[in-house]
């Protein structure tokens, strides 16, 4: 058996698992899983909106063809251990109006959402360190632009700390710059006269690093400074063409500690069906409210499939996996159905006096949701309460579930469960940019079959 720890000096020490500007591709080590928050502070471009503070949780999976970080998926090609290396990804973009407190200079304008990019990148990597050329275009008809990128890296080690400073040149064309800067005839006010923003190149500069605190803690950071193009800096409504950011965070890893990912590890393979509800999470956890369809008769019907990740941590009764899959939201006639994907990393607790007789789990799944529509029940919530929507929210997934097995007595049952669930999205409080500072989400109480083969 062999140790495959996430380990941050194993990880910088190959350039392989770093292959564009997504930061988070330094963080993690081959065949990784690791789960956390950071707080991001950062200086707005906009006149008038100062400086803000931003939640970014934190889920990463590194694996050897796949990888999943909490604003990016992406698949890997070419020969990684050379150092050449090629990504196709989505990736969400932070940029876009504050919709938490919007500045008097962006009064009366449409908001200007944050967007999801296609991309392709690829990088040359050895002693010397890493370069790359990365292309992307946003696929979520937001600004329709593109950026081509160019950036160098440095990743390197002293012990328990790892640092990465790292060099980007981005060439934005103008359907990007103009659709975050520009200025439309019908928004132009005496004081903010209409513009139109072209293209224009862009400069960061950044320095990530990781400190090892423990095994499995990691103390995770970075700053970045970045300076706009002239396009963007004559803007009415930008206030400077300098913008400073800082990340700090904390991330737990929960890699195996032996055989971390056996070459025919078991498929999970997972399907409910559930009704929408409009009791507080909690409370349905608590079992205090568990009405369903009173107010609409929605509902949500998805097929999952996943990995495990780690069995009896530390000895405990305690497992890990990975899932991802397709939901259909069936919304009555109230506006069209639509499908939403979810990735996320789920716990399983079993550690219950009769486990030898009737085993019985308690799950926790912690991930994102992207839909491609806003669900019904999330319109009526958040439009009640006057706060945005997102297609991108935090997903939470408590279980509770019981072997076919044990209640049938048959043995080769003994790894397919049946339970309840519960499908929640939200948007953390309004307190994460990345979830588009969603207060409040939906719900919808489930059953499901889940077996491993």
């Amino acid at each position: 058996m062999r140790c495959r720890l996430l380990s941050l000096t194993l990880a910088l020490a190959a350039p392989a698992a770093s292959a564009n500007s997504d930061w988070l591709s330094g963080i993690a080590a081959p065949d990784s899983a690791a789960i956390g928050a950071a707080r991001r502070f950062e200086q707005s471009p906009y006149r008038g909106a100062g400086s803000g503070t931003d939640f970014l949780p934190l889920y990463l999976y590194e694996g050897e063809r796949f990888y999943m970080h909490s604003y990016a998926a992406g698949a890997k090609f070419g020969e990684l251990s050379s150092g050449r290396r090629f990504d196709l990804f989505l990736r969400y973009r932070f940029e876009g109006y504050p919709s938490d407190r919007v500045p008097e200079s962006l009064a009366g304008m449409r908001p200007r959402e944050s967007g999801i990019d296609a991309g392709f990148s690829a990088q040359a990597g050895g002693g010397w360190g890493i370069a790359y050329a990365e292309l992307l275009h946003d696929i979520s008809e937001i600004s329709r632009g593109s950026e081509l990128r160019f950036g160098y890296k440095y990743p390197f080690r002293r012990g328990r700390l790892w640092l990465q400073p790292q060099a980007m040149l981005g060439f934005r064309d103008a359907n990007l710059n103009n659709y975050y800067y520009g200025v439309r005839p019908g928004e132009a006010t005496p004081l903010r006269p209409a513009y139109s923003a072209g293209s224009g190149a862009m400069t960061q500069l950044g320095l990530y690093g990781a400190y090892r605190l423990t095994e499995r803690w990691r103390l995770i950071g970075g700053v970045t400074w970045v300076r706009w193009p002239d396009v963007v800096a004559l803007s009415p409504v930008v206030e400077s063409r300098v913008q400073r950011g800082v990340t700090l965070g904390l991330m737990y890893d929960i890699s195996p500690d032996h055989q971390a990912w056996p070459e025919h590890a078991p498929l999970i393979a997972r399907a409910y069906y559930g009704a929408s509800s409009d009791c507080n999470v909690t409370h349905i956890m608590r079992l205090v409210c568990t009405s369903t369809h009173t107010r609409d008769q929605t509902s949500i019907a998805a097929l999952e499939v996943g990995r495990p990740f780690i069995e009896r941590l530390n000895g405990w009764p305690l497992d890990f996996a990975g899932f991802v899959g397709l939901a259909r939201h069936k919304e009555a006639g109230f506006q069209p159905d639509f499908y939403q994907i979810n990735a996320y990393i789920k716990a399983y607790y079993y550690g219950f006096p009769w486990d030898s007789h009737v085993r019985t789990r308690v799950g926790l799944g912690i991930g994102l949701a992207y839909a491609r529509r806003i669900p019904l029940m999330e319109v009526r919530d958040l439009a009640d309460r006057g706060r945005p929507t997102s297609r991108l929210l935090n997903t939470f997934d408590p279980t509770v579930d019981v072997s076919v097995g044990d209640l049938l007595g048959a043995r080769s049952l003994r790894d397919t469960y049946v339970g309840l669930g519960v499908a929640h999205r939200s948007g953390i409080f309004g307190s994460s940019r990345l979830l588009g500072n969603v207060s409040g989400g939906s719900n919808y109480i489930y059953g499901y079959v889940e077996t491993t083969f």
